[in-house]
């Protein structure tokens, strides 16, 4: 029945599939995780998200699978280095953001415990659970990621405009955005009912 095997209409390839029906919209609090997305979300600024799934196992080689601390070591002489990676975006300012941010992120978790706790204090630790009919309507950027979007650059972050922080927020699941119809909406919904329910951003 097409009620079961529907999914959110911007999956097209394989990659994309595997994406959404495995991690998109899931609610993590995994620092390591949440790393990755802020700095693919942000390499995605300008590019299609397939091009980034595509060069996702180059990224976690190139950036040490994310590991925070590690990335925000690398030296001028490494971001000439990953210049030169073709499994990457190579993007100067982009890989210089992703250095940047994982600085900040190892201030945000002197401040805050962790990353996760910090990013999960814009929704009161509880996902937003939306219902959209099409993932055409829901917003390009809300108040929240208005909010997340200001916290993170007074860290010191780049590349997290208020659309970046939004599309982080789906893809970590501080807000499900999956349609309502999805194979996946009541899933995510499922899995982010400890709380107070939220029902709009």
């Amino acid at each position: 029945m097409t009620e079961q095997t529907h999914r959110c209409h911007w999956v097209k390839s394989e990659a994309d599939q595997h994406y959404h029906d495995t991690e998109w919209g899931v609610p993590s609090r995994d620092d390591r995780h949440l790393f990755e997305m802020l700095v693919l979300e942000g390499a995605q600024a300008g590019l299609s998200w397939s091009t980034i799934l595509n060069k996702r196992e180059g990224y976690r080689r190139a950036f040490v699978d994310f590991d925070a601390d590690a990335v925000a070591r690398f030296t001028p002489k490494k971001v000439e280095a990953l210049m030169q990676d073709t499994s990457i975006v190579r993007n100067r300012a982009k890989i210089e953001a992703a250095i940047l941010n994982a600085r900040a992120v190892q201030q945000i978790r002197v401040e805050h415990g962790s990353l996760a706790n910090f990013v999960w204090s814009f929704v009161d630790g509880v996902p937003i659970q939306n219902r959209h009919a099409s993932y055409k309507d829901a917003p390009a950027s809300t108040e929240i990621s208005d909010a997340l979007s200001k916290a993170l650059k007074k860290y010191g972050c780049k590349f997290v405009g208020s659309t970046i922080c939004y599309a982080f927020m789906q893809a970590v699941g501080m807000v499900n955005d999956h349609e309502v119809d999805c194979i996946c909406h009541d899933r995510c919904a499922a899995l982010g009912k400890k709380g107070r329910k939220r029902v709009s951003a």
